[in-house]
């Protein structure tokens, strides 16, 4: 029996390609100048929309999947017998993950033979979503649901994040970077590169000046200990750099492919704009 996949929007994966590939999206939502939006469907806030607002003075914050979403979606999969492999955010950095499994508490309660597994991947963006993809791929090769979240579990520790940030102020005042880690911010032409670190938080690495340097920091960091052929690129506004990346990445004979995927309104928010991420599958955890 085949099974459903769920992933959230914070994976920031398009739309289409979750239609396509039957993956539901569950979305976070932004408050934005005293208005809640939301993250997926026809009337999403995009994240042109919030980082025009952003540079104009606004300070948006973003709220997690509540709990009844959550016990909605599982209770509809369990009532048709469907069993289920939720992909999810960071437990370190949303408690989305945890409004997930208190749900699925509630619905096993009321359908105790219900199949619904939760998988923390201590990941974000393009990485939280290309495990998605290799899980939608997984199942539709064949494996079962445990053999997909086994995948899923195998290749997460080893998936290597890093972010290059224009400012740290959206962090810090996000609540994902302390004010100590964000004073590195401010200095002139001071580029931060920051990682998920094996416990899934995000944490300074390393000081850059300029943002070139920063860019060839980068691949060099994430190309260390390539264990799969694709990576991936997310950024937010600046498209060329994003391109540069891929380029330099491809120029390693290891890496075959470079997807490149927009970092969806609910990480802009947090990490602000001119923001760039490079996402790669090591052979060895992080």
């Amino acid at each position: 029996m085949s099974f459903a996949i769920i992933t959230d929007s914070t994976a920031d994966l398009p739309e289409s390609w979750a239609q396509e590939n039957d993956v539901q999206i569950l979305g976070l939502t932004v408050q934005l100048d005293d208005v809640t939006y939301e993250t997926v469907g026809s009337n999403r806030l995009t994240s042109e929309i919030l980082l025009e607002r952003m540079a104009a003075g606004s300070k948006p914050t973003t709220s997690q999947v509540n709990v009844g979403q959550f016990e909605s979606v599982f209770r509809q999969a369990a009532e048709k017998g469907k069993a289920v492999l939720y992909v999810a955010f960071s437990s370190v950095l949303s408690g989305t993950c945890q409004s997930a499994l208190m749900a699925r508490d509630i619905v096993l309660e009321e359908y105790p033979d219900a199949v619904i597994e939760v998988v923390d991947t201590l990941a974000a963006a393009g990485g939280e979503g290309y495990l998605a993809m290799l899980a939608a791929q997984a199942r539709d090769q064949g494996l079962s649901l445990q053999e997909t979240k086994k995948l899923v579990l195998d290749t997460a520790p080893r998936l290597h994040t890093f972010f290059l940030v224009d400012d740290l102020y959206h962090l810090m005042r996000g609540g994902r970077l302390s004010k100590t880690s964000a004073l590195v911010g401010s200095l002139v032409n001071i580029k931060p590169l920051l990682w998920l670190d094996p416990s899934g938080k995000l944490v300074p690495l390393v000081k850059l000046r300029g943002r070139k340097k920063g860019m060839r920091e980068m691949v060099k960091r994430a190309t260390a200990d390539l264990g799969h052929e694709t990576a991936v690129v997310a950024y937010s506004t600046d498209t060329e750099a994003a391109e540069s990346l891929k380029a330099q990445l491809l120029e390693n004979e290891k890496i075959k492919h470079v997807l490149i995927l927009p970092l969806g309104p609910v990480i802009s928010a947090h990490v602000g704009p001119n923001t760039l991420a490079v996402f790669t599958i090591g052979k060895n955890p992080r």
